[in-house]
Formats: C-alpha cells, sequence, structure tokens
C-alpha cells in the first residue's frame, strides 16, 4: 500500500474534520429559528467550534511526543465520530454549543498530527502536497451550504446534518487505519520528544506565525460564519447569500493547489504578506460595495486570498523547523493561533448585536489587521523575522 493511498485516505478525512468546523455557518440561521436565540449567541455557538479547535493543539503536541502522528489522527476520526452523534441530540443553546466544542476537537486534534506528517511523506514538494491537502479540505468548506440545504430538505431536520458527518467520519477513520497500517511511514520527527523545550528553542518562528494567522483568522473568523446574514443586511436575497458563501469557500480550491505551487518558489514570508495585505484591501471594498455583481466579484476574492495564505503558511512554518522540534513546535504556534482567532465569531455577533452596522465592524477590523501586516513588513525589511 502506497504513500499516495495513505495520503488519500487522509485527504478523506481533514475534508470531514474541516466540515465540522465550517458547517455551523450555514446553520445559523436554523439554530436561531430552532432555539430562539439572537446574533450574539449565534455567534458564541460558532465560536465555540473554533475555540474547540484551538484547545486540544497543545495537548496534541504532548501527544505526538509519546504516540506517532498516524494514531493521533486516527483519535481525530473517533472524535469526530461521537462529537456529531452527540451534537445530532442537543436540544438547548447550551448542548449545542458543547456539541460545537467537541466537534472542533477533532480539527484541533487532527491539523497538528496530520500537517507534519504530510510534510514528512512528501519532503521534496511539500508546499505542493499540503497544499493538495488544504483543497480537500476545502471541497468540503465549498459543499457546507449546498450539503446542509440538501439534507436539511431531504430529512426536515438540520440534525440529520452532523449524523450524516459522524458516519462519515467513521468510515474514513477505519479507510486510515487500513493503508495507514500498510504504507512505510517517515520517522523524521522520531527526536521531537520535549514539547516545552522545542517551543523555547523556536519561540521566534512560533510567535511570527501566531502573528500573522492568529489576526488573520480573527478577522476571517467573524466574517465568514456572518457572511450569509451580512449580505442580507445589504439586500441580497437569501438564496444569493447563500451562494455567496459557497464562492467564499470555492475560491479556496485553486487558491490552495496554486499558492501550495507558489510558497516552493518564492520567498515565503513577503509572499505571505502580500497575500494578507490584499486580504485587507479586498474586505475593506467589500464593505463599501452595494452592486451583487460586485458583491459575488469581491467574495471570489476574498476567498482566493486568504485560503491562499494558509498553505504558503503552513509550508513556510514546517520548512524551517527542524526534525527534532517540528510537530512540537508546529502544535504549540497552531493551539496559539487558534486561540486568537476562535473569539473573531462571538465579538463580530455581540457587536452587531449591540447596534454597530455589520459594515463598520468589518471595515474596522480590516483596519486593525492592516495595521499588523505594516509592522510585519517592517520587521521583514530589518530582517527581524525568520527565515
Amino acid at each position: 500500500m502506497s504513500r499516495g493511498q495513505f495520503f488519500g485516505s487522509l485527504c478523506a478525512t481533514v475534508a470531514l474534520v474541516n466540515l465540522a468546523r465550517v458547517m455551523f455557518a450555514p446553520l445559523l440561521a436554523e439554530f436561531i429559528g430552532a432555539f430562539g436565540f439572537g446574533e450574539g449567541t449565534a455567534g458564541v455557538v460558532a465560536t465555540m467550534v473554533w475555540l474547540g479547535s484551538a484547545l486540544p493543539r497543545l495537548p496534541t503536541g504532548w501527544l505526538l511526543t509519546r504516540f506517532s502522528r498516524q494514531r493521533v489522527v486516527l483519535a481525530a476520526g473517533g472524535v469526530l465520530t461521537v462529537a456529531s452523534a452527540f451534537t445530532a441530540t442537543a436540544d438547548s443553546a447550551l448542548a449545542l454549543g458543547a456539541g460545537a466544542l467537541l466537534m472542533g476537537l477533532s480539527s484541533g486534534v487532527y491539523y497538528p498530527a496530520a500537517n507534519p506528517l504530510v510534510s514528512e511523506l512528501f519532503p521534496e514538494r511539500v508546499g505542493r502536497m499540503l497544499g493538495l491537502h488544504g483543497a480537500s479540505a476545502q471541497v468540503s468548506a465549498v459543499v457546507a451550504a449546498p450539503l446542509v440545504t440538501l439534507l436539511i430538505a431531504a430529512f426536515g431536520t438540520w440534525r440529520a446534518t452532523f449524523l450524516a458527518v459522524g458516519a462519515a467520519a467513521f468510515l474514513t477513520t477505519l479507510l486510515v487505519a487500513l493503508t495507514g497500517g500498510r504504507a512505510t511511514l517517515p520517522n523524521a520527527g522520531a527526536e521531537d520528544r520535549h514539547l516545552w523545550r522545542a517551543a523555547r528553542r523556536e519561540w521566534r518562528v512560533v510567535l511570527l506565525g501566531t502573528a500573522i494567522m492568529g489576526t488573520t483568522g480573527f478577522v476571517w473568523q467573524g466574517l465568514f460564519n456572518f457572511y450569509e446574514l451580512y449580505m442580507l443586511t445589504k439586500g441580497v436575497d437569501a438564496a444569493t447569500a447563500r451562494s455567496m458563501l459557497t464562492v467564499v469557500f470555492a475560491a479556496g480550491l485553486p487558491a490552495f493547489a496554486f499558492s501550495g505551487y507558489l510558497v516552493d518558489r518564492l520567498p515565503s514570508v513577503p509572499y505571505v504578506l502580500s497575500l494578507i495585505a490584499g486580504f485587507v484591501l479586498t474586505v475593506g471594498a467589500l464593505t463599501v460595495a452595494t452592486n451583487v455583481l460586485v458583491l459575488f466579484a469581491l467574495t471570489a476574492v476574498v476567498g482566493y486570498l486568504l485560503h491562499s495564505t494558509i498553505p504558503a503558511m503552513d509550508t513556510y512554518l514546517l520548512g524551517v523547523l527542524p526534525d527534532e522540534s517540528r510537530g512540537s513546535a508546529y502544535a504549540v504556534y497552531s493551539g496559539a493561533m487558534m486561540i486568537v482567532q476562535a473569539s473573531g465569531s462571538s465579538v463580530v455577533g455581540g457587536l452587531v448585536e449591540s447596534g454597530l452596522p455589520y459594515d463598520l465592524v468589518f471595515s474596522s477590523l480590516a483596519a486593525g489587521l492592516g495595521m499588523v501586516v505594516v509592522g510585519l513588513l517592517v520587521g521583514q525589511r530589518a530582517g527581524r523575522l525568520p527565515s
């Protein structure tokens, strides 16, 4: 059984763990109708899934010093199977938030194990393979809104979406076990046995990654989780607004693949910062646009730029980190970055519920992120950033 087949099973798994994170966005309107809460509570529910994705990343880093990356990936599949079944039974906002947290845990366990594993499976083309891995995750993001719509139409309840994810997670976990057990896997991380020692040694890389992806992800979390509701305030009808959410994620498909190709050939840090600068400008333009066709175009650009940043940043980090600290340092970065960005949805939801318009909220967030980019550009020009 080849590494390619094992990689294929990882791609199937990452599609599901990412679906568990993004499927809450198109369901927020369903939750508001079913439980009767407002945008603030809906934002907290959306935040919980991303907080769940953040919390286990440091503990997962410790697990990776004791267990193989494959076993940790299998554990992530098991968590998603159980969490999906639990969320399907939620009968209150509290239970729904708890289910979201548990579903987020699966991705928090998966990514710190799988991304270093992919980089070590294919060391000669890290960016390209991470891009393909990310594109597989993006497929689930693209189909999230139409899949949710289809399942609700077929079964008459949002609960069916979670039951379907749980069943699929069980099957892909079996696939990972089968293909991984027959493949020859790398042992590049065999000496990575001290989580905090690795974090202390690579603290500059961890801090840089957190500053870049934490702040960018904070804006992104608030934007995409409320994208459908945001478009409604601009006079877009409900069906078109949901289509725009699909466009945001569909733009990530070419973004992951092409950006992974480019980052293997360009200076990593300037490339990443240029992507984020473009993201800032496009979000700013989105807040002043009103024409539906312009909104569609800007939506595609926002999605492309944001998703291009992810494989570029992962390729940079996993390339600059040495074998003896790669898994541990990446897990610390991953956890810190996710904690920073996880609250984006609840902050946006709270600000909107307090009476602030979406345009003002998102333009302010874009301006703040722009200041971070300027600071990092100055540091890069001064030679202060790790390379």
